[in-house]
Order: C-alpha cells, then sequence, then structure tokens
C-alpha cells in the first residue's frame, strides 16, 4: 500500500448501521477487519434504535422506514431523499472535516443516503470505492427481475421501461420513482464521475456490468469472505434433510424447490422468512412435500443447521451475486447444491464441491437432489471438505483484507 499516516482513516458508508442482511454483514465486518488491522475506521448511516454504539452518530442521517410515511407532504419529503439527500451531503461533509479519512468505502446508499454523498466525498478529495451488493449501477429495480422472470430491457438504455413494465412490485408509483431516481442520477454521473472504483464480489457481476456499458477499469473483483467461525476444524455428523437458508421470496426459487422435494421424498427444511411464507406452506401441504419450516435463524442455530444437513440447497431463479451462504456451508464442511444462474455456479466446482441445477426446474432439481442423495455420506463429507479447503485459501478473510488493502493502495496519494 502507498505510505499513510502510521494510523491510515476509513470512512465506511451504509444505509444501516446494524445487521439487517447480506449487504450489512459485509459492512459491518469490513469495519471490524480493518479496525483489528490497525485502521481507524468512522461509519455513516442512517440513525436508528438498533444501532450499536458510535463515537459517530451525531452525523448519521434521519431514519426513514418506508411505508411508514404519516402523511403525502412527508412522503414527498422523503422521494426528494432518494433522489438526492441534501442531509446526507451536509452531515457527511461535516464528518469528513472531522475525521479527514484517507478513503470511503460504501456499501448500499440507494434511496436513504443518496449517492449525492459521492459529489460531496469528490470536493473533499477522498477516493471512494463503492462495492455492488446488486444491478442496480445497471438495473433501476436492483435485480434485473420483473414479475418473476429475468428482465434486461433497459439494456439499450431505455430506463422507461421500469415504468411501462411496473417493475418495482408491480407499482405505477414506485416504478415511476425509480425512473425518476435513475434518469437525475445518471444525468449528474454519481456514480459513474464519482466513484474511484467498484467492488463487484462475482465474476457473473463484472461480466454483466460491462455488458451493460460500465468501463472495465472502474470494475475490481473482490469475492466475499467467510467468517471464521463459519469454519469448522471437525465438521458435525450430517441429519436426514436437506437445507434452505434466506429469504423466502419469489425469485428464491423455494417454490420450485418444494416441488423438487415433493417428487423426490427426500426432506427439506426451510430456514427464514419472506413474503412468500404462506403461500410455500400452503404449496409443501397442497403437494405433501416432506418440508419443515424453522422460521428466521441465526448465529449458532444457524451453525447448527447447515453442519447438519446433507447439502445446502440454492435454488435461485434471478441473477444471484456471490451468496455468502455457499461460503459459509462449505466452512463448516458441507457441500451445495445450486442453479446455474448469476454469480452461483463460479462458486460451485461441479463433483468437486457440489452440483449444479437448471434453474426453475423441478424435475431437473429432484433429480439433482437424488444424485446427491446416491453419492452417500461418506463422498458428501469429502465434497463438503474440498469445499472447506477451497474457502480456506481463496475466501478467507486474509485473502479478502489482502486483495481490498492492494485496491485501496492503487486510490490513497502516497
Amino acid at each position: 500500500m502507498n505510505a499513510l499516516a502510521p494510523n491510515p482513516r476509513l470512512l465506511a458508508i451504509n444505509n444501516y448501521f446494524y445487521r439487517r442482511g447480506g449487504a450489512e454483514a459485509v459492512f459491518l465486518d469490513h469495519i471490524a477487519m480493518f479496525e483489528q488491522a490497525g485502521w481507524t475506521v468512522a461509519p455513516f448511516a442512517m440513525q436508528s434504535d438498533q444501532n450499536p454504539p458510535s463515537d459517530w452518530s451525531e452525523y448519521f442521517v434521519s431514519e426513514i422506514e418506508f411505508g411508514h410515511q404519516p402523511g403525502l407532504a412527508t412522503k414527498l419529503r422523503h422521494a426528494a431523499q432518494i433522489i438526492y439527500s441534501r442531509e446526507a451531503q451536509r452531515n457527511i461533509g461535516a464528518l469528513v472535516e472531522r475525521f479527514r479519512p484517507h478513503l470511503a468505502h460504501a456499501h448500499n446508499v440507494y434511496h436513504h443516503l443518496s449517492p449525492a454523498i459521492f459529489q460531496t466525498l469528490k470536493s473533499h478529495g477522498v477516493p471512494t470505492v463503492m462495492t455492488a451488493h446488486d444491478l442496480k449501477l445497471a438495473c433501476p429495480a436492483y435485480k434485473m427481475l420483473s414479475h418473476g422472470s429475468v428482465c434486461e430491457k433497459c439494456k439499450s438504455g431505455n430506463i422507461a421501461q421500469v415504468l411501462l413494465n411496473r417493475c418495482a412490485k408491480d407499482s405505477v408509483a414506485l416504478s415511476g420513482l425509480l425512473l425518476l431516481e435513475t434518469a437525475v442520477h445518471r444525468s449528474l454521473g454519481l456514480y459513474r464521475n464519482y466513484l474511484d472504483r467498484i467492488v463487484v464480489p462475482s465474476r457473473f457481476y463484472r461480466a454483466k456490468l460491462i455488458e451493460w456499458g460500465w468501463p472495465e477499469e472502474q470494475l475490481v473483483y473482490v469475492p466475499n469472505f467467510v467468517d471464521p467461525n463459519f469454519v469448522a476444524s471437525d465438521p458435525v455428523a450430517e441429519g436426514d434433510y436437506y437445507l434452505f437458508a434466506g429469504r423466502l421470496a419469489p425469485e428464491k426459487g423455494i417454490a420450485t424447490l418444494i416441488e423438487a422435494a415433493a417428487l423426490t421424498g427426500l426432506r427439506l427444511v426451510v430456514a427464514g422468512g419472506g413474503p412468500d411464507e404462506a403461500m410455500l406452506k400452503k404449496l409443501a401441504a397442497d403437494r405433501q412435500a416432506p418440508v419443515e419450516f424453522v422460521g428466521y435463524v441465526s448465529g449458532p442455530q444457524l451453525h447448527g443447521l447447515i453442519g447438519g444437513a446433507k447439502a445446502l440447497v440454492l435454488p435461485s431463479e434471478w441473477y444471484e451475486n456471490a451468496p455468502v451462504s455457499i461460503l459459509e456451508a462449505y466452512g463448516l464442511g458441507r457441500p451445495v447444491i445450486g442453479t446455474d444462474i448469476g454469480g452461483i455456479p463460479e462458486l460451485i466446482r461441479a463433483e468437486e464441491t457440489g452440483l449444479i441445477a437448471r434453474p426453475s426446474d423441478a424435475q431437473h432439481l429432484a433429480e439433482t437432489l437424488s444424485r446427491m442423495e446416491s453419492v452417500g455420506a461418506g463422498r458428501r463429507a469429502a465434497m463438503g471438505a474440498a469445499g472447506r479447503d477451497w474457502v480456506s485459501v481463496d475466501f478467507s478473510a486474509a485473502a479478502y483484507r489482502e486483495r481490498m488493502t492492494s485496491l485501496y493502495g492503487q486510490l490513497v496519494p502516497a
């Protein structure tokens, strides 16, 4: 890394400052990692009662939770903040004046902080990196997903498709807001002109963004890492079930997985909550599928569920980025079954660490489950061990820190 002060300073940015989802986990683990490496890190986020204490919380922006606005005036004010937050600009400017960071690293800033902050950081001469946890940089609706199907209609630059197709919850109002937001951000070049580098955790996302017109030199592949707590030196014996762990949403392919479980008779445990929960429970009952729903789990309970599974199953039907759950399964010595879509297949060495199935195909997924079942416990354990060896080298916390530090060193002036 280029020469820095004895105590380098990193400004870490994300909408939320508590563990809410995958992006927040990466954000918070990133902070802890660099603090342990001797950096001083200041967070910038949104105020919330769920935030842990921080010496920098006085600079956090006002909390916004969409869907809870009491009146039209408040809704309109929040809509303006979504597009361009003056409050976030003021607050991050004040924080920078006090903290004097050598570099800033942003994660999710959409809607709550807004990319307006990147102009402020640039005006203060702060090199800025952002991790792309989704496809928002290309797709106004984040996922390249419309009404349950993969959609790339905006690829030509005709972002009006997001409104014409009502891509946001089938809502004209929400889709129109995303259209306006994207038009403003692109006209001002808030991402393209003010970010020094964009970190992409999957090769698939990097290729997809380049395909949609992003310059190669701005995109840097840095894969996610597995928490050392998920790396087991002595994996537990497998149980009698396959596991899905994640949000119960349409694009996750859980309905297809339940159909596959019904076809095979193999026991499936579903861990998580979400909008499709009631529908999925009804589907399992209607198909008489051997499925157990255990609700949202985390921490040691999640470790135990993954460690005891015959395999973790990711039946996704959209462009997943780089699911950390795959790395966690490997770390706990379990193989993975994943669909051939997005960044999933690059995290599975077929027949060595897991198996790959066709997305949205219950019959093929059933055949893949049956094949995993037929290889026996010993072979499944060997697959899990190969996965653990892989993540211990290529997806370790040390490897991530080295890659990120190298990137930072390219941006911070000597």
